[in-house]
């Protein structure tokens, strides 16, 4: 079975409304795409912290009573899938901590690129870590009590962390939200009568009719408390802008705005250009569900060539304790996406999706079509090929898992039985959101990693705290004596 990109996570708060903890409840539902494994919510009513916490998926996690027990007008919330840290209830955010500074809750959107060395360090000071998330070493560098002489412990924690985050953190009596400078998650704000709110996504704005604001801006930090908001740009020297353009291409909600650029229209135009970039001579234009629902449209609007949903999706696959191979051929697979063979007897069929990362669920998709009675099966990528891992939340596989990474386009044409294969170019990716090319993190299509980062160093560390061995600082000044003897 194909594994597609796994999703970030979803953030969520809500500051000054009595049913924070409900609102923050339908934000979670609002963003369930954006992490199917863990959700959590935490409250405040100024005082005391409560706090639930559960694996599933959002109405899995929490029901009318225990959203009955979360009072308070203060809320933040966070729906999961794990990018960093392995898949467990210890996992699960908002994390909290009782620290000098009061009480501190975070939910956390990205990866750290330096988490492994800030960690280091900190445990070689005494922190004491209760997860394996990266999100965890923010919080620890919150609750320092001096945050070496800065005025401001948020300026401070995120000068030192590198990589991406959007951030909603909750104290007693304050939500705050935060991106990194490069902007690659994103967030916004969003107000509902005198209640503020934020979000990942505009979407969750719409569901609890709130009116969107503005989006947090990269390196922004935004205070809300009884006083209004305080903007603080924590990085005003930073130019470069990295949002992470599959945002567009996948994972955010068709029906959000990110950087008033609707996604929805995004997609379409993406199809448009495919269109214009490879015209086919085909009988039908079949999207992959969903996420190749709206670039297959803009291709069938620009080409003039009829848009048929001929894969059914079932909305209701869950986890199965049964894995009935041996009685179903394919079923992972077709249990997922049922094929309408009457539309594609006998047709040339133009297969559209949004990305190919393995190859073997598409494989299947053709071989469907094919079996069905199709004459020719074309497959268009509505972005470029997938040819390196992602650093910054996306749980891309090495680059030795990476299709286009390890194979020509006629290796994965063959592979894939297709009559044709296309990717969009790069440029028609960026072409179709409207925004300058230099805006974007497209690191997984080019191998441009706008921050850098050291994957041997941070093995090293990991390895070294598996095996309880030298400290980083020892072992690095083992290996220079190592180099003067030599």
């Amino acid at each position: 079975m194909q594994i597609y990109p796994k999703h970030y996570c979803g953030v969520f708060g809500v500051f000054g409304h009595p049913n924070a903890a409900e609102l923050t409840y339908y934000g979670l539902y609002a963003l369930q795409h954006r992490g199917q494994e863990s959700a959590g919510i935490v409250t405040s009513d100024g005082k005391i912290f409560r706090a639930h916490r559960g694996m599933g998926l959002v109405p899995q996690v929490f029901d009318g009573d225990i959203l009955h027990q979360l009072v308070g007008n203060l809320a933040v919330g966070h729906t999961r899938y794990s990018t960093t840290g392995s898949s467990q209830l210890k996992n699960a955010q908002p994390l909290t901590v009782d620290c000098a500074r009061g009480q501190i809750a975070i939910a956390h959107n990205g990866n750290l690129t330096n988490a492994a060395r800030l960690r280091d360090e900190l445990e070689s000071r005494g922190s004491i870590f209760q997860t394996t998330v990266d999100s965890e070493i923010i919080l620890h560098l919150l609750a320092q009590p001096d945050a070496n002489g800065s005025k401001n412990p948020f300026v401070y924690t995120l000068r030192k962390i590198e990589g991406a985050y959007s951030l909603v953190i909750m104290t007693e009596k304050e939500l705050i939200g935060a991106r990194d400078p490069f902007g690659f998650r994103p967030l916004c704000i969003g107000k509902l009568g005198d209640a503020w709110v934020l979000s990942s996504e505009t979407c969750a704005l719409d569901l609890i009719h709130a009116r969107f604001v503005r989006d947090v801006e990269p390196g922004e930090i935004v205070i809300i408390n009884e006083h209004g908001l305080q903007s603080i740009q924590a990085f005003p020297e930073q130019q470069r802008r990295a949002f992470c353009i599959f945002e567009y291409v996948y994972f955010a909600r068709p029906d959000s705005t990110i950087a008033n650029r609707n996604v929805y229209k995004v997609r379409v135009e993406m199809g448009r250009q495919l269109a214009r970039e490879f015209p086919l001579d085909a009988d039908l234009v079949v999207p992959v569900p969903d996420s190749g629902n709206c670039a297959a449209l803009g291709y069938s609007l620009a080409s003039g060539i009829p848009y048929e949903m001929a894969f059914v999706r079932n909305h209701y696959v869950g986890r199965s304790f049964l894995q009935p191979s041996q009685l179903i051929r394919d079923f992972n697979v077709r249990v997922k996406l049922n094929l309408i063979s009457e539309l594609v007897r006998d047709k040339r069929v133009i297969v559209v999706d949004d990305s190919i990362v393995r190859g073997t669920t598409c494989k299947a998709r053709v071989n469907n079509l094919k079996e069905a009675g199709a004459r020719e099966v074309h497959v268009l990528v509505s972005c470029p090929p997938h040819m390196n891992p992602c650093v910054y939340g996306i749980d891309f596989p090495d680059r030795s898992k990476l299709m286009a990474a390890n194979h020509s386009l006629e290796e994965i044409r063959k592979y894939l039985n297709a009559d044709s294969l296309n990717y969009l170019s790069q440029a028609g990716m960026v072409k179709a959101t409207g925004l300058p090319g230099n805006s974007f993190c497209m690191a997984c299509y080019d191998g441009n990693y706008p921050v850098p980062f050291d994957p041997a160093v941070d093995k090293h560390i990991i390895e070294r705290r598996n095996g309880r061995g030298a400290s980083l600082t020892e072992t690095l000044a083992q290996e220079r004596a190592q180099i003067k003897l030599l």
